[in-house]
């Protein structure tokens, strides 16, 4: 029996194996105590028997007026526990909190534009390819922002595609969304932070 509960400060010592996916970052500890603190409600935690750690979902919600949304930081399954519509229900689990308990007008993710495996399952949950973002990922590899409208969004507007790609300068927010994680952790190339959406979720 699988059991999705929020994610606590314990479950930091027993996630390793979760993350050893080529496709996901690990991150220092005080990163994930950041969104622990500060978004408590969009970070869960799949639980399996013997209390054994499936895949886990972070996020938060950000932004102002209709752009204001939620976002999905990292999602990933264990390679043992794929294929059982894991990664569908912690998907679905952070688009209700970000419609229901704080009336956001999107999701939005960034994947890798080679990860087809998981730009399929996006594709599947309804999500679109907002943008494409130049060398997103460590000034290399480039990013695709996809979206998926919510109830409050009645226009669709969130999810009408740019016309041509950006840079990870141009991106609204970028400044807002990183900055202070990225102070608090001595980081000082932004792009190479990893901020983005991590895991491979198949």
């Amino acid at each position: 029996m699988t059991t999705i509960r929020r994610f606590c400060c314990n479950d930091l010592l027993r996630f390793s194996s979760v993350n050893l996916d080529h496709l996901t970052e690990t991150f220092n500890m005080s990163f994930y105590m950041t969104y622990l603190a500060r978004w408590p409600d969009y970070f869960h935690v799949a639980q399996g028997p013997g209390n054994k750690i499936m895949g886990y979902i972070m996020g938060k919600v950000e932004g102002q007026g209709e752009s204001w949304h939620g976002h999905v930081t990292a999602v990933t399954v264990a390679p043992e526990y794929r294929r059982q519509q894991l990664a569908k229900k912690l998907m679905n689990l952070l688009e209700d909190i970000s419609d229901n308990i704080d009336k956001a007008f999107f999701v939005d993710l960034f994947v890798r534009a080679s990860n087809a495996p998981a730009i399929k399952m996006y594709d599947k949950l309804g999500y679109v390819v907002y943008r494409r973002v130049l060398r997103y990922y460590s000034g290399e590899e480039d990013g695709l922002d996809m979206r998926k409208a919510l109830p409050r969004d009645v226009e669709k507007k969130s999810i009408i595609p740019l016309k041509r790609p950006v840079t990870p300068d141009e991106l609204e927010c970028w400044w807002t969304k990183i900055t202070g994680v990225a102070r608090d952790h001595n980081v000082s190339d932004l792009r190479d932070f990893g901020y983005v959406l991590m895991g491979s979720v198949v």
